[in-house]
């Protein structure tokens, strides 16, 4: 890899911005035109219904230069002081190891302040080369905040419901986002074909719209190459046509910017005008997926791309838009494609169609990514995720969410055919998003930045207070469409809590419940029963000690495997967790038992498909932690300091070669496992060396072949439990459990290797 390619890769990983600071001009410029077509097709078409909803209702009635003044004073400075300053200048510096969005955010906190509550945390886990902990002393603000939430569990509750009803507005983007910039895009016809009927503009835009979601199973990366050019062509013709409308119709827009016209325009128009500025909130759509979607490129291409080309590119639209209005008052709900001189209406029709579907396109990825987060997080019923490029990380198609996200697409679509009213919804739930990261963002000033809390306050009270004016003039809207991100986000919260109480409940019932140590001691080598040959692989949510899964089985079976290995497939509170640092061994019991827990790690943007030969992978980690826990490990306590030295030096050299010189009569059982990699050329294990016995041993019983033993549970309430409780359990957390992807899939575990262990859990 040259140079040029290593730096590329540096930034697309998304690392600090000390290592930001070595890549080279070229590269940071080439990403910041490849983040046009991802990060900013949303944003780049508010012009399209921006000043048509604005100007809906009552507001309609005062359609003078004052009045259009006004909007464009506070188009112009909430576009400066939210999309600019809040996220160009502050949010995007609170990354999480090259990652952004809410869920990052809320990672950071959980480390820092320890707030997550996530089960099966280890002090392992903060070993993590991306735990990104400083080590920097606590100032008295910071340990204020975390002594609050450590005396107040419930607390980091209302945290995490917070969080999801930020997720869940953004989910509700998703919706919304397709159905106003498609049909935002295609009403443009109306303005050339007066004659044309409403029914027609609705079926075109419902096509274009399961066109959309049909083709989303090839996955992005397939015509991603044409959506810089599409959203740049689209930039460069709506800043041109803003230059012209001013120069043509009103030179003098530019008096608009100073903010005393916003004042005006309030005392002028009152409550209509304070109600309209849920119109004006439109323009700032798709500021926070500037951060949502930062892990694909780096902030300082971000912030290249919005300050130099998409911020004053739409400044020119919307004052070329206003220049127009200030002098054709009557064409107020069709101004934009008005305001298009003849000669290139088409094109720029054309050119608009396609940058509305790229901003649907990458909201709907961006709603793929947060779901995949929260079912790695536990937030989330099970579903199918497919990994859509094998070169591009974060590609993800989810096949569910995509029908679903289009139904209530073509139902917003088809039952609202209006704009106004779709603006109204979509204002309401931009604005929420927004409010939930500035409140996230002023903890992380004082927990993560160990900054004093009068800078938290200083943000709160600059971006918090004008984002919740936008919120209250957009809830007055509730019964004109406000009420459709609400019912959205508040079902999918009552889902994601559920499934997460659900989760919580069962994971604690199996620590209640855990076999006792003592007693495997007690019941000898053999544990009491027949070892037959072969591994046996008992998945298991516990990351410490045997789960009751293990001995409900053992109750019922008279035999069992000579190697049990309980496997804990879990999520860590980081972006990634890199391959070297995937396994985490342990032994359970003595030697004779032949017993070891091994932990696989993920972060909440990895991918959990055990798809890359997992089981010879599995055993290579095993051998690897055998042969080094005496030679490593004998003054330290098995498990701790040793493990992570043992099982990173997992490399490229397989077992076969250094067996088959001196185990000829194990001759045929190694080559079938000669894809199996335990150390590195480098390691202190050459030909020379016998393997223990035990290794051997493992080696046979893989030969033998490898059962998945999962628990195949189910959850209900105690009687005594509140009704909200056995609702939730038995109906809804069942239904739920019922209805998703079993574990079985989405571990990839193979159909004739499988044994499931029905067990009832009470919680």
């Amino acid at each position: 890899m040259n140079a040029r390619a290593a730096s590329v890769e540096t930034v697309e990983n998304g690392s600090f911005e000390q290592k930001l600071k070595r890549v080279p001009i070229k590269t940071v410029l080439t990403l910041a035109y490849q983040s046009l077509g991802v990060v900013y097709g949303d944003l780049s078409t508010s012009p399209l219904y921006v000043y048509k909803t604005t100007f809906s209702g009552k507001l309609s009635l005062h359609e003078n230069d004052e009045e259009v003044y006004g909007v464009l004073s506070f188009i112009f400075w909430t576009l400066t002081l939210i999309p600019l300053f809040k996220y160009i200048f502050f949010v995007l510096s609170a990354d999480d190891n090259g990652e952004g969005g809410t869920f990052a955010l809320y990672s950071l906190l959980c480390r820092h302040g320890r707030l997550g509550i996530l089960p099966n945390h280890q002090e392992a886990d903060e070993r993590l080369a991306s735990y990104g902990m400083d080590g920097s002393a606590d100032t008295w603000q910071s340990a204020m905040l975390k002594s609050f939430f450590a005396k107040h569990p419930k607390f980091r509750n209302v945290l995490l419901i917070f969080v999801l009803l930020g997720t869940c507005m953004a989910i509700g983007d998703g919706v919304l986002t397709p159905a106003i910039s498609v049909l935002s895009a295609v009403s443009g016809i109306s303005v050339k074909t007066t004659k044309l009927h409403e029914n027609y503009i609705v079926v075109i835009s419902c096509v274009i719209l399961v066109v959309l979601f049909s083709l989303q199973h090839h996955g992005t990366h397939r015509v991603s190459f044409i959506f810089a050019p599409i959203v740049t062509a689209w930039l460069l013709c709506i800043s041109g046509i803003g230059i012209y409308n001013i120069y043509r119709w009103n030179p003098k827009i530019y008096h608009a910017l100073s903010p005393v016209y916003m004042f005006k325009f309030l005392r002028t128009t009152g409550i209509e005008g304070w109600v309209s500025l849920g119109g004006v909130v439109l323009s700032i759509t798709g500021s926070e997926t500037m951060f949502a979607d930062l892990g694909h490129f780096s902030p300082l291409s971000v912030k290249v791309a919005f300050s130099f080309l998409v911020y004053p590119c739409l400044v020119l639209a919307y004052m070329g838009e206003a220049a127009f209005l200030s002098r054709n008052h009557d064409d107020i709900q069709r101004s934009f494609y008005k305001a298009i001189p003849e000669p290139v209406f088409w094109p720029v029709f054309i050119v608009a169609t396609f940058a509305a579907i790229v901003g649907s396109q990458a909201v709907i990825s961006a709603t793929f990514s947060m779901v995949s987060q929260c079912c790695a997080l536990n937030c989330f019923p099970r579903v199918k995720i497919v990994h859509t490029s094998s070169t591009i990380h974060g590609q993800i198609y989810i096949p569910e969410i995509n029908w679903i996200l289009m139904c209530l697409c073509l139902a917003v679509t088809i039952g609202l055919r209006d704009t106004n009213m779709m603006g109204h919804a979509y204002g309401l739930a931009v604005t929420t998003v927004m409010f939930v990261t500035t409140c996230l963002m002023c903890l992380v000033i004082i927990i993560v930045w160990k900054q004093r809390i009068t800078t938290a306050i200083a943000f709160l009270i600059l971006f918090g207070s004008i984002e919740l004016l936008y919120i209250s003039s957009c809830i007055i809207k509730v019964p004109e469409g406000g009420w459709i991100p609400l019912s959205l986000s508040f079902v999918c919260m009552g889902i994601m809590y559920v499934w997460n109480y659900g989760t919580l409940k069962k994971h604690q019932f199996d620590m209640e419940n855990k076999v006792s140590m003592k007693r495997i001691v007690a019941l000898g080598p053999s544990l009491g029963m027949v070892r037959v040959p072969g591994i046996g692989l008992v998945y298991t949510d516990l990351a410490t000690g045997v789960p009751a899964v293990f001995g409900h089985f053992v109750t019922n079976l008279p035999a069992f495997h000579q190697v049990l290995v309980f496997v804990c497939v879990k999520s860590v509170q980081v972006p990634y967790v890199s391959e070297r640092e995937r396994f985490v061994v342990d032994r359970v019991g003595t030697k004779e038992h032949g017993m070891f827990r091994c932990i696989v790690r993920y972060g909440y943007k990895d991918l959990q498909q055990e798809n890359y030969d997992f089981e010879n992978r599995l055993v290579s980690v095993i051998i690897q932690f055998v042969e080094m826990e005496d030679e490593q490990c004998t003054s330290a306590p098995i498990g701790k300091s040793c493990i992570n030295n043992a099982i990173s030096n997992i490399d490229s050299c397989d077992v076969s070669k250094l067996m088959l010189s001196h185990q000829n009569r194990e001759e045929n059982m190694v080559q079938s496992l000669s894809d199996i990699q335990v150390v590195r050329p480098e390691d202190d294990l050459s030909e020379n060396r016998f393997f223990k016995e035990e290794s051997l041993q493992i080696m046979r019983a893989k030969e033998s072949g490898v059962a998945y033993i999962l628990g195949h549970s189910y959850a209900k309430a105690k009687k005594s439990s509140s009704f909200f409780k056995r609702f939730s359990i038995n109906f809804v957390f069942a239904f739920l459990s019922k209805n998703c992807r079993g574990p079985d899939v989405v571990l990839n575990v193979p159909y004739t290797s499988l044994l499931e262990v029905g067990m009832i859990y009470y919680v």
